[in-house]
């Protein structure tokens, strides 16, 4: 029995060394607590998952097992912050995964999925704990509760009833498969996406063909070709040489290929999505309607500023029909300049020739041409306007640092001081594309910004882009859109980084989907300021600023194609509607129920076998289910609120002021609605927007 005792012993002893020595649950002794990514190692994070979900189950439980009466501080704030450790190691790993994936991080992807299905479950669906917030939220009225902590009540009660708390035992273990089957599926659905943009590369050994590609264009292939092992140059789907490549290529038989490459992403063949996508809308129907909801829409708009499909489909209705006739005059006027160029007037407008021919329009009718901006956008130099212009705005400084660790290379670091030179933020920045790294650009956060025990958190904010990397010839160049890109995701980064309040779920960008592209967005606007512009723009080989008419170009085409623009992102906000509020899953196939859907609404040649859906990321493995239509409810609300700064001045620190105190450090302390109106003095007006784009 001693000898049992003593081995029992080794192994606890064993255990606890090992949980010590994991970098994902011992104590950062970095500056300001930032994460060990130098240590952190994939065999480091399932005993991470395992140790964290036991950790805030114990929390759980010990707030269902006290004894007292449940009251605001030990039932709804206890919830509030329990799980920080689960939070954390969730942070790092899910963002990892996105930036910086490997074969084998995603196979843990799938064995914790079922893990955290599990603990979500065990809180949503806990019977002792529900009846203690219902006890609180039934006194609400009686409680002395400042605007946030009705809010935090509020939500969290109804998180728990829209988790299937009020479900019957039955019931909750159907909602619990489900969930366990949705969180796979999406899994899955993101796996095979990113399988199937890294499995597709062009490689041309004739530069003849690639006649029209920008010297950099020919690097990029150049440099893509020899980390293959290949000879020539080879092309990629992601974004920094698919996108160019698309534009400037005089080959329409390679620009075919590329672009039905790109558009039939994980349409057949090992990484088929087709199913996925089915069986995602079959699992979320069967939620909803579980949880007492017709649609899955219903479920998904209750909380956002929307609140329901029939506003959402009247208000992309309400911009999409207006819109169209802008839209098909674009298209025809880019194809009435393609035809005097050489276009066969015979064939009709392909979807591989309009990147194409609307940039030759763009340089004809604007003298303006993207390689031809590049020169004045050094990476660099963005990076040093952007960090001015928060400074300007809002007194933020930010300081690279060399004593934090860093998951890639290509990552930098920055300390974010506030005006009065206080600690604000860490500011992770990864800039290109690598194999590892999803497309596209996002904001994220390693930890947002919350009061604990009294003692304050400030956040770890993260943006992650795809931008052109440096080459042996020249340095990363990014086109004017991507400059705008930049400071779109730099906008939800400052949303991030002024964030204040005590309540983790409630500060920083956790708000309402619908309301959460206003910081984002509005930002996007000093791209096209001649005021702002003129501060940081040079020719990286003369140090020459740009020049003014060049400018003058910049901001006379910004509304360039605006209907065309306009209704293709109608059009992806339209799909996602399409297939989330209904009751039953399509029974035509994947690609003919899309086809049907944009029917109405196309404006180029639908190609058959290619499809939006099956690489649709935002709303099938994203966030943005029910709710890609946000991107265009909050362009009205930024055209509006910036057209505060336009009347006052695009650097007016009293309206800055206004913007930071009303929404950036606000987050979701209140109605998204009265924070709007707190800023801006009125509902947001959709006529804003159709003015600003020039469509009335």
């Amino acid at each position: 029995m001693k000898h049992i005792l003593v081995a029992a012993s080794a192994l606890l002893a064993l255990f606890t060394a090992c949980k010590m020595e994991n970098p994902l649950l011992t104590e950062s002794n970095l500056p300001f607590g930032a994460p060990q990514f130098d240590k952190i190692k994939n065999e480091h994070y399932i005993p991470a998952f395992e140790a964290a979900i036991k950790e805030a189950k114990e929390e759980v439980d010990a707030i269902v097992s006290n004894p007292e009466e449940p009251t605001f501080e030990n039932t709804i704030e206890a919830l509030e912050y329990s799980g920080a450790t689960l939070e954390r190691v969730s942070a790092i790993f899910y963002n990892l995964l996105e930036a910086n994936t490997d074969d084998r991080m995603q196979e843990i992807a799938e064995e914790i999925s079922p893990m955290l299905t599990d603990y979500s479950t065990y809180v949503s669906l806990n019977v002792p704990l529900f009846e203690k917030v219902k006890a609180v939220y039934q006194k609400k009225d009686e409680l002395s509760l400042d605007t946030a902590q009705k809010r935090l009540l509020e939500q969290h009660y109804k998180s728990f009833v829209r988790g299937g708390a009020n479900l019957s035992d039955e019931d909750k273990a159907t909602y619990t498969e489900l969930s366990k089957e949705l969180a796979l599926a999406n899994l899955q659905f993101g796996k095979n996406v990113l399988a199937a943009t890294n499995a597709y590369s062009l490689n041309v050994k004739d530069s003849t063909a690639l006649e029209g590609l920008p010297e950099y264009m020919f690097a990029l292939g150049k440099s893509t070709s020899q980390e293959k092992g290949l000879e020539g140059w080879t092309y990629t789907l992601d974004y920094p040489s698919y996108g160019p490549f698309m534009k400037y290529c005089r080959n329409r038989d390679l620009r075919e290929q590329m672009w039905t490459a790109y558009n039939t992403r994980a349409v057949g063949g090992e990484f088929d999505n087709q199913e996925v996508v089915k069986k995602i809308v079959d699992l979320r129907i069967k939620i909803a309607n579980l949880l007492g909801y017709e649609t899955y829409a219903d479920f998904a708009l209750e909380d956002r500023m929307a609140s329901d499909a029939k506003t959402v489909n009247d208000f992309i209705a309400g911009l999409l029909n207006p819109s169209l006739p802008f839209a098909k005059a674009d298209v025809e006027a880019v194809r009435e300049y393609a035809v005097k160029c050489g276009f066969d007037s015979s064939q009709q407008m392909m979807p591989w020739d309009f990147s194409y021919w609307s940039e030759r329009y763009q340089e004809a009718e604007y003298s303006l041409n993207a390689e031809e901006l590049k020169p004045y956008f050094q990476l660099e130099n963005c990076i040093d306007a952007v960090f001015s212009l928060a400074n300007r705005l809002y007194g933020l400084t930010f300081e690279p640092l060399d004593n934090v660790p860093v998951y890639h290379e290509d990552v930098k670091v920055y300390e974010v001081k506030d005006e009065d030179g206080s600690h604000l933020a860490l500011f992770y920045a990864d800039f290109f594309p690598r194999p590892s790294k999803r497309g596209g650009a996002w904001m994220t956060e390693f930890r947002g910004q919350s009061i604990r025990n009294g003692v304050e958190q400030r956040p770890f904010i993260s943006i992650v882009t795809n931008f052109t990397k440096p080459t042996a010839d020249a340095p990363s160049l990014i086109t004017h859109d991507e400059f705008t890109t930049f400071l779109h995701e730099f906008g939800h980064a400052l949303h991030g980084i002024m964030a204040k309040g005590n309540y983790p779920s409630m500060t920083g960008t956790s708000v309402a989907r619908d309301f959460v592209e206003l910081p984002s967005q509005i930002m996007e606007n000093w791209g096209y300021e001649k005021e702002y512009l003129r501060t940081f723009a040079k020719d990286y080989r003369t140090g020459e600023p740009i020049p003014e008419e060049l400018i003058d170009r910049i901001i006379e085409a910004k509304n360039y194609l605006a209907g065309y623009s306009q209704v293709r992102q109608l059009h992806f906000g339209y799909l996602d509607m399409a297939w989330h509020d209904r009751t039953e899953v399509p029974q035509e196939s994947t690609l003919d129920f899309e086809h049907s859907t944009l029917a109405p609404y196309a404006v180029l040649p639908t190609v058959r076998q290619t499809a939006i859906s099956p690489s649709f990321s935002h709303i099938f493995n994203g966030g943005y289910s029910a709710g890609y239509y946000s991107y265009k409810w909050a362009e009205v609300l930024e055209a509006d609120a910036f057209s505060l700064f336009k009347e006052k001045g695009i650097f007016n620190k009293e309206v800055s002021t206004s913007f930071r105190k009303n929404i950036l450090e606000r987050g979701d302390f209140d109605d998204p609605a009265v924070l709007f109106r707190n800023f801006r003095g009125h509902d947001p007006q959709p006529s804003a927007l159709m003015k600003k784009l020039g469509l009335e």
